[in-house]
């Protein structure tokens, strides 16, 4: 007996229309590819022929397995430069992010620059082989200070938190329970900045009083009495490395006098004082850089930056470029001199040598391939990108990096170093390259004056603190908002980014901790 066949299946039908045919997908043209590093421009990999609708993941796999440099496969972001003409306005895209595929982001591009017969040179950029989560909720409302925060900054491990306020107070934060552990009580004016040691055993405060203190953050209690010298108040503070000083480093603080004190946390006494500045020092940072015991890098208010000798105090360069305040500074080891000997793997130094060892090994890693670069931000709306330790050695600027439209609040390194972003009083963030300077994105969103930013660890997310009362979250791979956080009720300060967590204060007296929620 011969099998029945089924019956066909009843063909489906939408309000009595048959189903429409799904298109066959479209034949996607081959292309040539040549990766290259973003670092130096040299060939990664043979130039290949593939589709055009490869897939970005498609691309990372495929770089992976025909570079033989590591055995475990790096994340990269790739992009396309866009070539620049005379035509070319300023503060236009200079480059192509590829988010799905060269057909989809590059070949279809509304600026029908390239054609299927071009080489497309493809720029590899590595990115950290751990990945921060994005903050997407308020975890906790802390309250206890009784006037706006004007400070606030994570220690290195990320287990601390220490902020400033205009009721005279610090206080000491415990992340871990997100619960009040000390307050700092000894300032008799606001304190206007606080800064921990990068081994986290001490923290410092600079106040409005002129004072610099110094605490034990494990009792919260004073490391004797008040540092004094300046006559006005303290505008920033800066440690001295560890990969230089991991026993008893000394702690830099610059005023409104128009002085840079360098003290001494063993004898409590001034070293030294740097005094060739004309008008307020409005920053002060130790780098690593120029001589045994680092240097000073000192931005005020006679619109110029100098750059000291940390050993001896004498006056190494003058930049005088800026037609305006200097107002903020950025380095691009910032990070790695922030959090010394402590990375995303946890582990913990056993001695001062070990810590410093640790230390010094991120810190040559980071300057393996570019010296220590400063950019400088300036009321004139405009930065400098200096290399003072470079090649060339020159006092005059790598590039001007300009765009803002009115004064610059703030610039940040990403911990890479390969990004840096600036934020303004134009309500705009603005993304550069590290290296060169050259201008990447602009990122809008606020309606309010940008007052403060900070990078997530793997350089892949940038979070900015504005006077509209909201924080965001800018995701660097589509140069959009990835999360936009309010919740304060009024102009936000300062913010800080450790982890998967994220720490605000502002005028509305609260310290709102954000970390990654599972939805």
């Amino acid at each position: 007996m011969a099998t029945k066949l089924p019956p066909p299946k009843r063909q489906k039908t939408y309000h009595g229309v048959p189903e429409p045919e799904t298109d066959a997908p479209k034949p996607s043209q081959n292309i040539v590819v040549q990766f290259v590093s973003e670092d130096d421009g040299r060939s990664l990999a043979p130039a290949v022929n593939l589709p055009a609708n490869t897939s970005r993941e498609g691309l990372e796999v495929l770089l992976n397995r025909l570079s033989t440099q590591d055995e475990d496969p790096v994340p990269f972001q790739f992009y396309v430069a866009l070539p620049e003409g005379p035509d070319t306005k300023p503060g236009a895209p200079t480059r192509i992010v590829i988010q799905k595929s060269l057909e989809a982001d590059v070949l279809n591009h509304s600026s029908e620059t390239f054609s299927p017969e071009d080489v497309f040179v493809v720029h590899c950029s590595p990115q950290s082989v751990f990945r921060v989560r994005p903050a997407t909720r308020c975890s906790s409302t802390l309250s206890g200070h009784s006037s706006p925060i004007l400070c606030a900054s994570f220690s290195p491990t990320g287990n601390l938190l220490a902020t400033g306020s205009g009721d005279t107070h610090a206080r000491l934060w415990d992340l871990n329970t997100e619960t009040p552990s000390h307050v700092l009580s000894g300032h008799v004016g606001w304190v206007l900045c606080v800064e921990w040691e990068a081994l986290e055993r001490k923290l410092a405060t600079g106040g409005h009083d002129g004072h610099v203190r110094l605490w034990d953050p494990k009792t919260g209690k004073p490391i004797g009495e008040a540092l004094k010298g300046h006559s006005k108040w303290i505008t920033s503070l800066s440690w001295e490395p560890i990969h230089i000083n991991s026993s008893s480093p000394r702690v830099a603080s610059s005023s409104k006098d128009g002085t840079v004190r360098v003290w001494s946390t063993l004898t409590r006494r001034t070293e030294f004082t740097l005094g060739g500045h004309a008008a307020s020092v409005n920053v002060v940072k130790w780098g690593g850089a120029g001589g045994p015991k680092g240097v000073l890098y000192t931005a005020s208010s006679d619109r110029t930056v100098r750059i000291w000798d940390a050993e001896t105090g004498r006056a190494m360069r003058t930049l005088k470029d800026h037609a305006h305040w200097v107002t903020t500074l950025a380095l691009n080891t910032d990070f790695v001199l922030r959090t010394g000997p402590f990375d995303h793997t946890g582990k913990k130094p056993t001695s001062d040598e070990h810590a410093k060892e640790l230390s010094k090994t991120r810190y040559d890693k980071l300057i393996a391939t570019t010296p220590e670069i400063l950019i400088s931000g300036s009321d004139d709306h405009t930065l400098f990108l200096w290399s003072p330790f470079g090649s060339s050695g020159s006092q005059k600027p790598v590039a001007r990096l300009t765009g803002h439209q009115r004064q610059v609040s703030h610039v940040a390194f990403s911990p890479d170093g390969r990004w840096a972003a600036s934020a303004g009083w134009d309500s705009s963030i603005r993304v550069w390259e590290g290296r060169t300077g050259k201008f990447v994105a602009t990122l809008r969103g606020h309606v309010g004056a940008v007052y403060r930013l900070a990078w997530s660890a793997d350089s892949r997310m940038l979070i900015s603190a504005s006077k509209d009362s909201t924080l965001k979250i800018w995701d660097l791979k589509t140069y959009k908002i990835k999360t936009d956080l309010p919740g304060h009720t009024d102009e936000v300060y300062c913010v800080d980014f450790v982890a998967d967590k994220v720490v605000s204060g502002g005028r509305d007296r609260t310290v709102k901790t954000l970390s990654y929620t599972l939805r």
